[in-house]
């Protein structure tokens, strides 16, 4: 079926103007654009005026503010470094780290690092008092559970996140979780 542009005005009143009206479009952008250009340059300057005004605002305070003994002692605490800086020369006068807390028991490391995984059984490691779930690790040999607990193995990350835990002490923590899954 075929619609004429008369037929086409019944049901869009606004057809006919913008048929015959459509050598004016390129008028009609170019006045839209001079009065947007108008409007932009008024918006910029409207915000710069804003911004100095807001900027004479702030500035109104004169002078140094005066801190009391105490206030002044309180923030050169807050602001001292909370360190110092070593330099390549200073490095042997350096205080030695501490590598742990001394030997810590099986008992002590598995209740600080292993019990949140291995208490739960989560992410498939074997639970605490669950003899069923140690057997097939126990088949492999002690050397082989010892050096996963120290290396990580399946969702286990490397010494089960105790980086501050020795071998001895990790391996301390292996014997006590096989000692209460019997």
């Amino acid at each position: 079926m075929l619609y004429s542009v008369k037929n086409l005005t019944g049901y869009f009143p606004d057809a006919m103007e913008n048929v015959y009206n459509t050598r004016h479009s390129r008028q009609a952008t170019v006045t839209n654009g001079v009065h947007f250009m108008k409007n932009l340059k008024l918006f910029a300057l409207c915000t710069a005026f804003l911004s100095l005004l807001t900027l004479g605002a702030c500035s109104d305070e004169k002078g140094e503010v005066k801190l009391s003994v105490e206030q002044e002692k309180s923030m050169s605490e807050r602001l001292a470094p909370a360190g110092k800086i070593s330099m390549v020369g200073e490095v042997a006068s350096a205080p030695a780290t501490s590598t742990g807390g001394g030997n810590r028991s099986g008992e002590d490391v598995y209740n600080t690092s292993c019990k949140t995984c291995h208490g739960s059984g989560m992410a498939g490691a074997p639970k605490f008092g669950a003899p069923e779930q140690w057997t097939a690790r126990i088949d492999k040999g002690m050397d082989t559970m010892y050096t996963n607990a120290i290396s990580g193995f399946q969702g286990m990350p490397p010494k089960g996140l105790c980086m501050d835990c020795s071998d001895d002490e990790l391996k301390a923590a292996v014997d006590y979780m096989l000692e209460g899954s019997k």
